[in-house]
């Protein structure tokens, strides 16, 4: 069981995501991921640093803790050739300490290029290209591709490390899984659901399994409650949602009716370690084995701490309850 910490770039500022990643090594997590986003999801968090220079960043001040990003889009914003390099290039700066999170996006980050969001069939054959890209490049030499939505023309990423990055593929359903099991060496999910390990092993998969699990960490159960509400209470809208609207406006309007209760009912609030283990069981019981700690609220280094003394040993001796 490894245990990381989720970077929220869009809660803080580029800076303090840097900060947080060392705080994170030496609070003994295993890896940290953080969010590749354009804008916030809410209009309280007013953060969306760039990743991949974070992601530099942290490397040139790490030793030993992995990085990821949880997750990158290859396709829109980006072009699955500049992703192929970014990863490239942050595997060697952090001696192998890198694993490529990708996920088929959010309209929220996506349509900033003007490229419009097309419908989640099409996403799902453009990621499928993106990897397919990615994948080629990473062969070394020039190369090109001709797919139904993009395009590659004698292209080359020249500097490539020994150990290529894994690929994890975010999954929502069936068709996702399936496709992490085909072109990715894992899985990314943010439910504790077993049929999406099922359908990735089903369809040949055969890698790690990664997850987040949802916390806010406080004082009391209401204080972190209520922090849990303002800065991440798009969380409990699901991707249906998520996936769909353009601004932070639109997120505040669709969570208006938020409250703490909701929070507290899908987070882990406060300090108690037993109600943390609880909600963690859940994700080891479905088969995940890179648990993400989210945590909402606002108490970074108390959190840390807490981490540290209380709950980073009874959280890897967790194991399936069946």
């Amino acid at each position: 069981m490894k245990i990381g910490y989720k970077l929220i770039a869009e809660a803080y500022s580029p800076t303090e995501m840097v900060r947080q990643c060392v705080r994170a090594e030496e609070a003994g997590f295993d890896f940290v991921e953080i969010s590749d986003h354009y804008h916030p999801w809410v209009s309280e968090q007013q953060h969306s640093g760039f990743a991949w220079s974070m992601l530099a960043a942290m490397a040139a001040k790490t030793e030993r803790i992995e990085l990821a990003t949880g997750v990158t889009c290859p396709f829109i914003r980006y072009h699955p050739a500049i992703i192929a390099q970014a990863a490239a290039t942050t595997q060697l700066l952090s001696d192998g300490r890198f694993t490529l999170g990708v996920g088929s996006g959010e309209r929220l980050s996506e349509h900033v290029v003007g490229h419009g969001w097309p419908s989640v069939s099409v996403r799902h054959q453009m990621f499928r290209e993106s990897l397919e890209i990615i994948r080629l490049l990473w062969q070394g030499g020039y190369q090109s591709y001709e797919g139904k939505h993009l395009t590659l023309e004698d292209a080359q990423v020249f500097d490539l490390p020994e150990t290529l990055p894994k690929i994890i593929v975010a999954t929502g359903g069936p068709q996702a899984s399936k496709l992490a099991a085909e072109v990715g060496d894992g899985i990314f999910a943010t439910e504790p659901r077993a049929d999406l390990i099922e359908a990735f092993t089903g369809a040949g998969g055969d890698g790690p399994r990664y997850t987040e699990v949802p916390m806010a960490y406080g004082a009391t159960e209401d204080e972190a409650a209520e922090e849990a509400r303002r800065l991440f209470r798009f969380g409990i809208t699901g991707w249906k949602v998520q996936a769909e609207l353009p601004n932070p406006v639109n997120f505040d309007a669709a969570t208006a009716t938020v409250t703490a209760d909701h929070m507290r009912e899908a987070f882990a609030c406060g300090p108690d370690t037993d109600r943390q283990l609880a909600v963690a069981q859940q994700f080891v019981d479905a088969g995940y084995d890179h648990l993400a700690l989210i945590n909402a609220g606002t108490d970074v280094d108390g959190f840390f701490d807490h981490v540290a003394k209380e709950l980073a040993e009874p959280l890897r001796a967790l194991r399936p309850s069946s």
